[in-house]
């Protein structure tokens, strides 16, 4: 919400927001673009009336200002809706979309256009260093935007991808999340069918072929469909993975034959799977080689995503925004592949409100196999899930404990930190995981070791 109002703002409307809770780093940028936000939600805020009312996802039909709305019979729109009409009305939309990977992929796209000098316009769900913001309004033909499974507004429970008009959309991976408002794994699979079905013709699907769901859907794509992986007989393939010191080195295939060899930043296969994904847009764009190479070398990233915080006395500090079981599960292999002979100290709070449930129970003691011992707060703001759906970390490190690793949990960020600070050696990495702030661990803990 806070990047479209800055979108806005450059193309000179006036904007004005309301929020519940404002801080840092968004209240600074929206306060850097002189965007006033009013504390908290009334029928003030809405007072003079606004030419048109944006409703962001967060909003119940109960809130005081939506019924405010509602009896002044303003104009509003949805997130998606506005995005759509003020940000890519004229545009060709490359949409990316999936479970997981939607961020770095995003950036990397972004990236590599811009890198080929075609101006694109963006929002990303992260902040990727390459722009240090988060939208580009561009001048060139694309624009680039996450596909949100997540639904739209309390008026339109649909996905948000929906909304977007997709030329080209990158399909990641069909995982069950967002539990809150998904019933299973079919709801959600149900949703990505949408997509992939009003992908035009003349389009492109860019579908992960290691994905078992992902190859069965793809059968309805009415455009064409390329395939990519690095398990699976794929039309592209992502082969002879070596980490080195400063980069990943992988050469790529098309149908079987070479095609490029390039060296990133990166590291995982999860991310070598998402910048295949961009390999291939890449080529369907007719980007030159050695522009896509460079741009390949010298991506600096998103913030969040396996993201050096600080080294202090030998103990290295990364943060991620992994919450997903998978995303758990790949980000600390990855993160173990890449710091060899290093122990790995896994930092995890269940946040998201499928993490804060137990939907996840048995999946997640799974995930930090990679690990050298685990440590898990237990989730904060459970008081809305029923006492029986809730996520147990207590239950988690036993379980952890039964597969012979090393495993705690804590009532709370406090006291996991306090031995955290005790436990941690030179020579360890510490990966902190969540989606959300987690009591800014990560610079407290530099603090006090």
């Amino acid at each position: 919400m806070a990047s479209l109002a800055g979108i806005l703002k450059e193309k000179g409307y006036r904007v004005t927001g309301s929020d519940q809770n404002v801080y840092p780093p968004m209240s600074n940028f929206l306060e850097a673009l002189s965007i006033p936000v009013m504390e908290g939600y009334g029928p003030d805020n809405l007072c003079p009336a606004p030419d048109l009312v944006i409703v962001g996802n967060v909003i119940t039909r109960n809130n005081r200002e939506a019924m405010e709305l509602s009896r002044l019979a303003l104009p509003y729109l949805s997130f998606p809706q506005a995005l759509k009409h003020f940000a890519f009305k004229d545009k060709s939309t490359v949409v990316i979309s999936g479970t997981h990977g939607k961020t770095t992929t995003s950036a990397l796209v972004s990236c590599i256009l811009e890198k080929a000098g075609m101006d694109p316009g963006f929002m990303i769900g992260g902040l990727p260093l390459d722009f240090n913001k988060n939208f580009k309004i561009g001048k060139g033909r694309y624009f680039v935007i996450e596909g949100d499974e997540y639904d739209t507004a309390f008026f339109d429970k649909g996905p948000k991808f929906l909304h977007y008009s997709p030329w080209v959309t990158i399909l990641t991976s069909i995982e069950f999340d967002h539990a809150d408002i998904y019933r299973d794994l079919n709801h959600v699979t149900e949703n990505f069918r949408k997509l992939i079905d009003i992908v035009p013709q003349k389009g492109l699907l860019i579908a992960n072929g290691d994905d078992p769901i992902i190859t069965t859907e793809i059968a309805r794509a009415r455009c064409p469909v390329n395939t990519y992986g690095l398990l699976t007989n794929t039309m592209w393939k992502a082969t002879d993975i070596t980490v080195q010191q400063d980069f990943t080195r992988f050469k790529v295939l098309k149908t079987g034959k070479d095609y490029i060899t390039l060296y990133t930043p990166l590291y995982g296969r999860h991310n070598i799977s998402n910048l295949l994904s961009v390999i291939v847009l890449a080529d369907f764009l007719g980007i030159p080689l050695p522009i896509l190479s460079e741009a390949v070398r010298s991506f600096k990233g998103v913030r969040r995503r396996q993201e050096i915080i600080g080294e202090k006395r030998g103990i290295l500090v990364l943060d991620d925004f992994a919450h997903h079981p998978t995303a758990v599960k790949e980000t600390i292999r990855a993160v173990k592949e890449k710091y060899k002979g290093r122990r790995l100290i896994a930092v995890f709070e269940p946040r998201s409100n499928s993490s804060r449930r137990n939907i996840f129970q048995e999946q997640y003691a799974s995930s930090f196999e990679s690990a050298d011992m685990i440590m898990v707060p237990e989730p904060p703001m459970t008081e809305k899930i029923p006492p029986k759906e809730r996520f147990s970390s207590k239950r988690l490190a036993e379980d952890l404990e039964k597969s012979d690793l090393t495993a705690f949990s804590f009532p709370n960020t406090d006291t996991l930190l306090k031995e955290l600070v005790k436990e941690t050696r030179s020579g360890d990495v510490v990966l902190i995981m969540s989606n959300g702030g987690f009591d800014d661990i990560h610079n407290r803990l530099l603090e006090s070791i």
